[in-house]
């Protein structure tokens, strides 16, 4: 499974790593809905985290699709919750791959 984290590159990982990441996008989701910003932040350095210590870097000229997309690591609730009504990343005027 490829997760992209936006603004630091792509990560191979594991079906194990997938399924805990599974459960942190849960918690994620729930803090996003009730803009809980202390659980977001934990979840989100929980899932980063994760993904960073546990993927293997995919080379930037590698084109390769993500199975998943964590938001940059400093994102905060109010900036998912755009990054999910309109599908515009906040700074980058690209948005997403």
């Amino acid at each position: 499974m490829i997760v992209r984290i936006l603004g630091e590159g792509q990560f191979q990982v594991t079906g194990e790593v997938a399924a805990k990441l599974t459960a942190l996008d849960a918690e994620l989701d729930t803090a996003v809905e009730t803009q809980d910003e202390s659980a977001f932040r934990t979840a989100l350095g929980a899932a980063v985290r994760l993904v960073r210590e546990s993927g293997t870097s995919v080379p930037d000229d590698t084109f390769t699709t993500a199975d998943y997309i964590l938001p940059f690591s400093d994102a905060t609730v109010a900036e998912v919750k755009k990054l999910l009504a309109d599908g515009s990343i906040p700074g980058d005027s690209i948005g997403l791959p």
